[in-house]
């Protein structure tokens, strides 16, 4: 009994001695090993990073997928007050990670340093270069290693709507900057609470594909499309080029950062004549089947306004307000605003919302400028307002308020976060008139043919716009091209608006966006199976 017990004893002496070599090894022989480690660890943790939520798309069945998401990267890092030769440690880490020798050698010379970040994100064969020369020539105080880090696994797709995260000036650590990291950031930031979006992930990556073939075919500077659920606000899909990548968002320049449906205006052209009729109609002042007659040019407070095909077509002579919006007829546009009078005209634009925020759960939003139709403005600064130029929006107000024609009369509050609910702002129209100005928008369907989709009923409007010249006056010679759509009319499931920047003044809405809505309309018909409503 007593052999027993000494083997037992001599036995925990051993175990004893054993952890007390290893604790000795960690402490002297890799003490500065495990002291870097710990401060890559500290150094994550007192960032957004490693607490930071997921933001995920969600497609029609539910199913979500991550845009943004935490995710560990190599990192390759130093502690200079281990450092025992920092020359030699400059000169064979250098030529590894493209950091130039001088800008090293004063890292490495700093005393009593225990942490210094020498690249973030590293890649792989990079980090595993630099633990084999740190091997090779039994260097101390440089290392490579795993931390978490913003990752966003679909690129460039999505990137203004989820902007990024990087430093913070204030804090010292990380934050998000721009889009949903941005506005949800102290959601997203330490509680570790995900957020899911109302964007499908199927119909942005649809929406992204079909935008870059069109600018690329028109060589246009950039464009962007907005898909919406009209019945209650939800963003479906919001795209824009150029954008950037937030995996390397510092590559990027600032103004490429930008959300550019929301942060930036322009003149939307004759898309604003739905507006224009459904304020007529509305008012009481005009019908879709009330005449005028075109004589292809309208002479407004001394300014000579012609119809953008004046020259090939000539006069129109005697036409409805229906055949106003199917052949886009800027005197048509023109007639209808005197008729309804520009108090009333420019209270209908202000309902639907087209100078104020639409409310997006999104930073940086701008509002739409009317400022031109002041109650001491000339006539023709109304008259060309009512065929959209002159007066400015955001692409989101113009597609939200379009989606108040397209659902009966209200307008919704549009939104990206899924926890949100809908919300009615105002009524802007009756029913009756939303059914009316729906009906002139499908006969402008039919009549081009371009948008339309056999078996089914979809209603829409091209836009065409002169870019203003902001230097020296007066407008210059490109334009904005764009197209809202919505369908099928008799219960929509969607409205879609594309627009293409910076085109010559030959380019026709007709053929550059219209051809790109039937396809991204077709896609969705399809996505949805939603059943045909004219048999």
């Amino acid at each position: 009994m007593a052999y027993r017990f000494s083997l037992l004893i001599a036995a925990l002496v051993a175990a004893y001695g054993l952890l007390a070599f290893h604790l000795y090894q960690l402490q002297l022989t890799k003490g500065d090993y495990y002291l870097a480690k710990a401060q890559t660890q500290a150094l994550a943790a007192r960032g957004t990073n490693g607490l930071r939520g997921a933001i995920y798309f969600t497609d029609k069945d539910g199913k979500v997928l991550p845009a943004a998401m935490e995710k560990q990267f190599p990192v390759i890092y130093a502690s200079p007050k281990n450092i025992v030769d920092a020359a030699e440690a400059a000169n064979t880490v250098a030529p590894i990670i493209g950091i130039p020798v001088s800008t090293l050698l004063k890292i490495f010379s700093k005393p009593n340093d225990e942490y210094e970040l020498l690249v973030r994100k590293a890649d792989p064969a990079v980090a595993q270069a630099v633990t084999q020369a740190v091997n090779d020539n039994k260097l101390k105080g440089v290392y490579s290693d795993f931390a978490p880090d913003r990752s966003y696994p679909l690129g460039v797709t999505a990137s203004q709507l989820l902007g990024y995260v990087g430093p913070n000036a204030a804090s010292g650590g990380e934050s998000g900057h721009y889009g949903i990291e941005g506005f949800y950031d102290s959601q997203l930031e330490g509680l570790s609470s995900d957020i899911n979006l109302t964007i499908d992930p199927n119909i942005q990556i649809e929406s992204k594909k079909i935008l870059d073939g069109i600018i690329t075919a028109n060589q246009a500077t950039g464009g962007s499309v907005i898909v919406e659920d009209p019945m209650t606000g939800k963003i479906l899909a919001m795209e824009s080029s150029p954008s950037f990548d937030p995996n390397n968002y510092s590559s990027s320049p600032l103004g490429d950062l930008l959300n550019p449906t929301l942060q930036k205006i322009y003149e939307p052209g004759s898309v604003f004549k739905v507006f224009t009729m459904a304020a007529g109609i509305d008012a009481g002042k005009l019908t879709p089947s009330t005449t005028y007659y075109d004589s292809g040019t309208v002479t407004v407070s001394g300014k000579k306004i012609s119809n953008y095909d004046f020259v090939k077509h000539g006069p129109y002579g005697v036409e409805t307000m229906t055949n106003v919006i199917e052949h886009s007829i800027n005197t048509g546009a023109v007639f209808a605003e005197g008729r309804i009078g520009n108090d009333i005209f420019t209270n209908y634009l202000k309902k639907f919302g087209l100078d104020e925020k639409a409310g997006i759960d999104l930073p940086g939003e701008l509002a739409g400028t009317l400022k031109q139709l002041s109650p001491k403005a000339p006539q023709v600064a109304f008259s060309t307002a009512s065929y959209g130029q002159g007066v400015a929006v955001t692409a989101l107000e113009l597609i939200n308020a379009m989606a108040s024609i397209a659902n009966g009369g209200t307008l919704m509050r549009p939104y990206v976060n899924s926890n949100m609910a809908p919300m009615a702002i105002r009524r802007v129209i009756s029913a009756s008139t939303s059914e009316q100005v729906t009906g002139m928008m499908i006969s402008a369907v039919d009549k081009a043919g371009v948008a339309s989709i056999n078996h089914y009923s979809l209603a829409g409007k091209t836009g065409t716009a002169y870019i203003p010249d902001l230097v020296h006056g007066g407008y210059t010679k490109t334009v904005i091209d764009s197209f809202v759509g919505f369908g099928p009319t008799s219960n929509p499931h969607f409205i879609i608006l594309i627009k293409v920047d910076s085109l010559p003044e030959t380019a026709l809405a007709a053929q550059i966006v219209v051809p790109a809505f039937r396809e991204l309309a077709q896609y969705l018909i399809n996505y949805y199976n939603i059943p045909p409503d004219r048999l």
